[in-house]
């Protein structure tokens, strides 16, 4: 530990912006501890205004981290250390007290349904990276909300953290500032610590790492250069814990990736993060605490955190309903909650992109809110024509982070199939001039833009509403290159349940996985569970039982389908929407289906293809009983070795129903 503080002037006196003295007496101890712990220089509460952002902004500018672009209003390019790009699940923990209560004992090996650290272990891994962390640095207090302020679905969190980038983010990403606090009052919060891990000065990279050195003679017990504290008497060596200078920081990018960590203690209502700059895991509102802990929270509560878009969609008649849609990365979900339908007279409007809180209210209805403020999307693949809504979006307000610039102040990706003006050069993601014969990208396939999502065109009016949009329908969906038809529907509650825990996808580029294999993915949420998944699966089931629950219809989508020329079966973009309408009139009772062993599928002519040139709708809806004899055996060995125990009955008669069904075909 730190040498301790006299008393609280000492933290007092480093408060450069507001005043330890208005906040809530919670808010002030959990300041005070961590400031003592940390060791900042500076303490700065963040109000959320204008004036404060527009001063973090041009800070982050003179330091290196941000850079203008000009071409845009208020828009900023920040390039990391090539180590910090993703999300990194192996660095990922959930600390409880017994490992079950974080994941199911799988039958072999480890659990691929999240990683649990024992408390013993994190307290020695906590004690190993905080204290000092921080010294040199300003401590940002960000009081934040998840959902609107005020809504009896939202919750709030305080995040303090080291990375002016992290603020500038927060803001975009949460609502964020002095109103927070003040709707907090005396209220319960969840606590949120961060640290990029690099206490100054530093002219070079710090990496806080053990020291090992041999014992000779026992008077040889000084502590090397760069380390510091008492040694602890190891078998032939003495070990150090304490700080080495190395290599220079790469693009004034803070990290400290041999020692990142990101932990969840949900008993505690804490969430701690270590060594990372990046979004996910340093902007703690986001997969944090909107899935990992408030899945715990909602089991708790008995409602529904989920990895999900929703969106509203609304017929030429004038009749809306909303649905919400849980797809792992790289699968088009935001270019599906931000949908241009090619359907004359239907209409799409976006209510979140990532992130659905959902709960029954009196009457029965689910209702949803987005706990976010903003978007996080993937900039590779993001176009005119992929998703012109999100183009229009990202003009101004926005960070981006390892896209490519162009040297007349614009954005670059793969996939933006925009033409460049003669003379304009491209500065890759690795900071160095870039030309498509370079055989990489020129941005990162995991960069992103973080954008205000009130600047969407087509925002749905409701989707801050304080009681939340009714979910009528839910869709699963997935990467599949074979096999999966367009879309069917869940037969029931229970098999819309199996439909999710049974969800496969071909692996992206937002985890640390390389290339490409179909992975399982259950409910898009298999990075993202903030408890046993079994339990987890015994919760959405429960669903059920609520009082006067209208459940909603459930779907599974896959535009991915390819024939054996590998080539796309189904056009996708704007033409999803006839898909989205056909679900629209299932769940008014109207459209027509047809039942097969895996659920109900459009009847002939019941998908409006009109004006669509040919598709192949009889490859496209294809059931092969060879393919899905391998499909449910792959499913039941997962959840069997993987939820062993755990596993819900319902879902094991789900399954023994289904493999029944495909051996009558």
């Amino acid at each position: 530990m730190p040498p301790q503080l006299q008393n609280g002037l000492d933290i007092a006196a480093k408060v450069v912006q507001g005043t330890l003295d208005s906040l809530p007496q919670a808010v002030r101890e959990f300041i005070e501890n961590n400031a003592e712990l940390c060791q900042p220089d500076r303490i700065h509460i963040c109000d959320g205004s204008e004036e404060e952002n527009g001063q973090l902004l041009g800070h982050m500018e003179e330091q290196g981290i941000l850079r203008r672009l000009k071409k845009y209003d208020n828009c900023w390019l920040a390039l990391t250390d090539p180590r910090d790009v993703a999300r990194i699940e192996s660095k990922t923990v959930i600390i409880t007290q017994e490992q079950r209560d974080t994941v199911p004992i799988p039958k072999t090996g480890l659990s691929q349904l999240g990683r649990w650290m024992s408390e013993e272990d994190f307290e020695k891994a906590f004690n190993a990276r905080f204290p000092g962390c921080m010294k040199g640095r300003t401590m940002y207090v960000i009081p934040f909300s998840m959902g609107p302020l005020g809504s009896p679905l939202s919750k709030i969190g305080i995040e303090l953290t080291d990375s002016p980038y992290v603020v500038a983010s927060m803001r975009i990403m949460t609502r964020m500032g002095t109103p927070v606090l003040e709707a907090l009052g005396n209220g319960e919060f969840v606590k949120c610590l961060h640290s990029v891990g690099c206490p100054l000065p530093l002219k070079s990279k710090c990496i806080i790492s053990e020291l090992k050195v041999k014992i000779k003679k026992k008077a040889e017990q000084q502590p090397p250069a760069g380390a510091s504290g008492t040694p602890k008497q190891g078998p032939g060596a003495l070990t150090w814990e304490g700080s080495l200078f190395t290599e220079p920081l790469v693009n004034n990018w803070p990290c400290n990736p041999e020692l990142t960590l990101i932990a969840h203690l949900p008993d505690r209502r804490e969430i701690i993060s270590f060594g990372s700059g990046y979004g996910g895991n340093s902007l703690l509102g986001k997969k944090c605490f909107a899935l990992r802990m408030a899945g715990r929270l909602a089991k708790e509560e008995g409602w529904l955190a989920e990895h999900m878009l929703i969106l509203g969609i609304t017929n030429p008649e004038g009749k809306k309903k909303y649905l919400a849609a849980a797809f792992p990365s790289a699968c088009g979900k935001t270019n599906l909650a931000m949908m241009n339908p090619s359907l004359p007279g239907w209409k799409v409007e976006c209510v979140g992109d990532d992130i659905a809180w959902m709960k029954f209210d009196a009457q029965g209805n689910l209702r949803a809110i987005n706990p976010e403020n903003g978007f996080f999307g993937v900039a590779p693949g993001t176009s005119v024509k992929t998703n012109p809504n999100a183009i229009k979006t990202i003009q101004k307000n926005t960070i981006f982070t390892n896209v490519a610039e162009t040297s007349d102040g614009g954005v670059y990706w793969e996939g933006i199939d925009e033409q460049l003006a003669p003379g304009v050069t491209i500065t890759s993601w690795r900071n160095k001039e870039w030309s498509p014969q370079d055989g990489e990208p020129c941005a990162h396939p995991n960069s992103r833009f973080c954008t205000p999502a009130s600047q969407c065109p087509i925002i749905d009016a409701a989707w801050e509403s304080p009681e939340g949009v009714p979910i009528e329908g839910i869709i699963f969906g997935g990467r599949r290159p074979a096999g999966v038809p367009l879309v069917y529907e869940a037969l029931s509650w229970q098999h819309g349940v199996f439909v999710g825990a049974a969800m496969r996808s071909e692996a992206t580029a937002a985890a640390e996985h390389k290339g490409k294999i179909i992975m399982h993915d259950p409910f898009a949420m298999r990075p993202f569970f903030g408890y046993n998944f079994g339990k987890y699966l015994a919760h959405w089931l429960s669903m059920a039982q609520h009082p006067a629950a209208k459940l909603p219809k459930i779907f599974h989508v896959n535009w991915f389908r390819k024939d054996k020329e590998g080539k796309f079966l189904w056009p996708g973009f704007g033409e999803n929407s006839r898909v989205l309408e056909w679900m629209f009139n299932r769940v008014d009772g109207k459209a027509g289906a047809k039942l097969t062993p895996i659920g109900y599928i459009p009847k002939e002519d019941a998908l409006n293809l009109k004006g669509l040139g040919h598709v192949n709708t009889t490859e496209l809806f294809s059931i092969s009983k060879e393919f899905w004899e391998k499909e449910v055996e792959d499913i039941e060995k997962y959840l069997e070795e993987q939820v062993n125990a755990d596993l819900p009955c319902e879902i094991e008669r789900e399954i023994l129903a289904l493999k029944q069904r495909i051996s009558q075909m």
